[in-house]
């Protein structure tokens, strides 16, 4: 199984970087929203019990490397349905390799590339405030990598369903953008009307995106959230990954070809 997953994976890879549009498609946008909001916000936002000297520039900078994630997944699954149009999919399907290495190529196919995006702007960190050591460093290309799996999956599981991608495009803008509003990446949880804060809580991309600002700034950058600890919240961002995987998987074996 282990070449025909990494022939895919070695396919989106090389796609991608033929296409040079689709990394201004999902880095340009994030780093415009993240200096737009950041200049207009930073004046007056303030984070109970956060870090001292935390603008909104440094609050939204997590949020804003999550946001190049969702659009780096989001791009990488228009290639499933591109594939089903073109016949590529069904020529795999037909071909004596698992469904489980045709998800798993796809997805970590996508999800490098997405990761790799996520990396590349998480050098801006110094310009939102955040110093990076060697181990916040590796710790939060950690848990990147499990977000980027996560939500690739996620878009694979969609994307498998659909037939157009304007279809696809809708059903992310009413999935994927509201999850990732309210995963305390654009305004924080205990800043949230009662009501919206529970909804953030129900949220499990809460705690991934929760996890990556702990380990960018410390544990003073969760204080007085309400959220529990870096090692719990990437627990919980494991197991959103693991559905995620797994009903991509039960997708595709659901005899879907055409």
């Amino acid at each position: 199984m282990i070449l025909p997953v990494f022939t895919l994976w070695r396919r989106e890879l090389t796609r991608f970087f033929r296409q040079p549009s689709r990394i201004a498609g999902a880095v340009a946008t994030p780093l415009l929203f993240w200096l737009l909001m950041g200049s207009g916000l930073s004046g007056s936002f303030r984070l109970p019990g956060g870090p001292a000297g935390l603008n909104y520039f440094g609050f939204f900078f997590p949020g804003t490397i999550v946001l190049v994630l969702l659009f780096a997944a989001i791009f990488s699954n228009i290639s499933v349905i591109e594939d089903r149009h073109e016949g590529f999919l069904q020529g795999v399907l037909v071909a004596p390799v698992s469904r489980t290495a045709l998800v798993m190529g796809k997805v970590l196919g996508g999800a490098t590339l997405a990761w790799l995006q996520g990396v590349v702007f998480l050098a801006l960190a110094p310009v939102s405030g955040v110093h990076l050591t060697a181990a916040s460093a590796l710790a939060a290309a950690g848990v990147l990598a499990l977000l980027a799996v996560t939500l690739t999956a996620l878009g694979f599981f969609f994307a498998w369903k659909l037939d157009s991608v304007q279809g696809f495009h809708a059903i992310m803008n009413v999935v994927l953008l509201p999850m990732w509003l309210l995963s305390g990446a654009f305004f924080p949880v205990n800043g949230a009307p009662l009501w919206l804060s529970a909804l953030m809580r129900a949220n499990p991309l809460t705690y991934g995106v929760a996890a990556l600002r702990e380990v960018l700034y410390g544990p003073a950058a969760s204080q007085g959230s309400g959220l529990p600890g870096v090692a719990v919240s990437l627990g919980i961002a494991a197991v959103l990954g693991l559905v995620c995987l797994a009903a991509s998987l039960a997708a595709t074996r659901g005899g879907r070809v055409d």
